[in-house]
């Protein structure tokens, strides 16, 4: 097995990538936005997780499994991935810098799985404990393949970050037991819930065992039979089964299940080549990103079944956009960017992460949404879970009865460096900006470079070269598309640079050490609008800044001012009518922190933020005790100006959960006399 250590996907020997991943500890995020967010998730994330898988009763569902505690299974039926990806989480953390008090909870949890396993290799505590005669006879529903892929994911974490193979040897007798009923010469069926796909992909790429890959081909084939149905009478759509995975020709079904399926017939591709499988997942990819797509990269408009909708169907208030299934779409855009070095994959996974994904955890650390709305009225009602929520103002729930969430968050921020950047024989490609050291190998010698960059407040990102070849090699930049202006300078002179067909910036040159590089993406607020056909968003805006979506937050309007009776004046400049530094002031110096401008402010949030000032009118509802009028009758309403504060959408909820909003009507400037 290889000695080298890479991070959440090793594709150094795939047929199909023109990038190939860094090995793990190739980059560091020493500083800044990221490395904040990193110091929350290992400081209290995963010690918060490990607490509450405890009162939750995964951990004992484990011992019972063992036969070293009693008492009744707790929670759902796949409660055991739960533990399984923090334990991944775990792994890529300690991998980043060791840490006594974490070292501890993960070998406590790896202890408990290695005791569960029966001696056949049978892993799955729900069946041993609840339907001990059941294991294997509901694919559709029982979850048990789903499990067993993110304990590989687990396993393959511990190998490659630390050369810790006790979870791989538990991981290999159980993909062992399950290659001997459903390998080749086995039973045609394959699981309900898509994830053991890429999970025995990457395994493949930690043992080299040619049974893993083609287990996952295996899989990924009897798909598309009609055979199995969703539960509550969804239909095989749900389970993705409704169609064979060449022949798909739209996102469809439960979100999360879709996504964790493209991923791994993406891995597929990687390693076949097979023609057939990339122009599915072009084509799925091309549907939901011009019709499935909410504005925060979130997925899923379907609370119902939690789903994708209709195209165009993506309602801001009842809008599921599950953190799994946007942590999905991270995961299924990371492997497309590395086989074509395309820049919308980057530019989706900017967007997703920033947005779709950094919305979940509070501010602390320790709670969690599990759906994100883009709209929600008064704090009631809030569908903070995968429940309808109960009614009262709340925060975010410190965990959840369905918990897939809040550990996926975790193993996605331990590992985040993995999706910073790339090598390739030509040279280093960065993908997304945070400030980190880089150590890479470029034709077989060492290229050393520092990032710096106050992103995503600043747009200013800097490299140093403090190793390089004497040849020369090329360094390569995302240009985001949102981004209308830039300037590159080198060692402090302006160069003209051309951005390639692929959305990248490339400088080939024979570096020097002490070059710097660096390229300012000019970052305005700028008003984004919707395709027409989405009904829910006619005639409304929403606000942009940089890669950050913003909100609108009813804590931060003047008194008297709802959110259900405004509009925004677009024709008006941003900033004009800001609010005074005076009035709206950061409360601390922590590295999330912004330089106000006169356009943006810093505002007095949780965290350091920069808040945007917008010109609009409210108009207050004169119809009385009416729902509906005659058209002729509506009343003349008089508009009143007013200045709207809007934060990134990924803080919100942090103050309590009142009203906030993403989309506003639009609004036409009226005199109020």
């Amino acid at each position: 097995m290889s000695q080298i250590s890479f991070g959440p996907v090793d594709n150094q020997k795939s047929k199909k990538s023109l990038l190939r991943t860094l090995p793990y500890t190739a980059v560091q995020i020493t500083a800044g936005f990221w490395a904040y967010t990193q110091a929350i998730n290992r400081e209290v994330s995963l010690a918060h997780g490990f607490s509450m898988l405890e009162k939750a009763g995964n951990f004992k569902n484990l011992r019972i499994a063992a036969g070293n505690d009693t008492g009744e299974f707790a929670g759902y039926w796949f409660a055991d991935s739960d533990v399984y990806k923090w334990l991944e989480a775990m792994a890529w953390e300690l991998g980043r810098a060791p840490d006594a008090a974490l070292q501890a909870m993960g070998d406590e949890a790896i202890a408990l799985v290695e005791q569960a396993q029966e001696a056949n290799g049978y892993l799955d505590s729900y069946f041993q404990i609840v339907k001990p005669d059941e294991r294997w006879t509901d694919l559709a529903h029982g979850h048990e393949l789903y499990c067993a892929g993110h304990l590989i994911q687990a396993a393959v974490a511990y190998k490659r970050a630390l050369g810790d193979e006790r979870l791989l040897n538990v991981a290999l007798k159980l993909v062992e037991h399950i290659d001997d009923l459903f390998g080749a010469n086995g039973r045609s069926e394959t699981c309900g819930h898509p994830e053991i796909e890429m999970a025995l992909v990457e395994l493949y790429r930690v043992t080299g065992d040619a049974r893993h890959l083609e287990l996952a081909q295996l899989f990924v084939d009897r798909r598309g039979q009609n055979k199995m149905r969703g539960h509550a009478g969804y239909g095989s759509v749900y389970l993705q089964d409704h169609v064979p995975v060449r022949e798909a020709d739209e996102v469809a079904g439960h979100a999360v299940r879709q996504l964790y399926l493209t991923t791994g017939v993406t891995d597929l591709y990687m390693e076949s080549g097979e023609q057939a499988l990339l122009d599915a997942i072009n084509t799925l990819w091309a549907d939901m990103t011009a019709r499935k797509l909410y504005v925060t990269g979130g997925i899923g408009s379907r609370f119902d079944g939690e789903a994708f909708g209709s195209p165009y169907e993506l309602p801001s208030d009842t809008g599921y956009c599950e953190t799994c299934a946007a942590i999905a779409s991270l995961m299924w855009n990371w492997r497309l960017l590395l086989i074509t070095s395309e820049r919308r994959y980057a530019d989706l996974f900017e967007r997703t992460l920033y947005n779709g994904v950094l919305s979940s955890p509070g501010l602390d650390g320790a709670c969690y949404l599990y759906v994100n709305p883009l709209h929600v009225r008064n704090g009631r009602y809030v569908r903070a879970s995968a429940d309808t929520g109960t009614g009262e103002e709340m925060m975010r729930p410190a965990w959840h009865n369905c918990a897939c969430c809040p550990p996926n968050v975790m193993r996605i921020f331990s590992s985040l460096s993995h999706y910073l950047a790339t090598a390739s024989e030509s040279g280093v490609q960065i993908h997304q900006y945070a400030t980190a050291q880089l150590d890479v190998t470029v034709q077989e010698e060492p290229v050393q470079l520092a990032m710096e960059t106050a992103y995503p407040w600043q747009g200013q990102v800097t490299l140093t070269v403090n190793a390089t070849p004497s040849s020369s090699w090329a360094l390569s930049l995302r240009v985001p598309e949102w981004c209308r202006q830039y300037d590159v300078t080198l060692n402090g002179a302006a160069i003209s640079a051309q951005l390639g067909d692929n959305g990248y910036l490339t400088l080939t040159r024979s570096w020097q050490v002490g070059d710097v590089l660096q390229l300012d993406l000019h970052l305005e607020p700028m008003f984004i609008a919707p395709h027409p056909r989405i009904d829910a968003l006619r005639g409304c805006v929403a606000l942009q800044r940089g890669p950050l979506v913003y909100a609108f937050e009813s804590q931060d309007q003047a008194d008297g001012v709802y959110l259900e009776d405004v509009q925004v004046l677009t024709d008006e400049a941003l900033g004009e009518t800001a609010t005074s530094t005076s009035s709206v002031q950061a409360t601390s110096t922590s590295s999330r922190q912004a330089t106000s401008t006169s356009s943006v402010q810093a505002i007095s949030l949780p965290t350091d933020s920069i808040a945007i000032q917008v010109a609009g009118q409210t108009i207050p509802a004169t119809w009385g005790n009416a729902l509906y009028l005659p058209f002729d009758q509506q009343p003349q309403t008089k508009a009143q100006p007013v200045t709207l504060t809007a934060v990134p959408y990924f803080v919100w909820g942090n103050r309590g959960m009142k009203s906030m909003r993403v989309w506003v009507p639009q609004g036409t400037k009226r005199s109020n006399s």
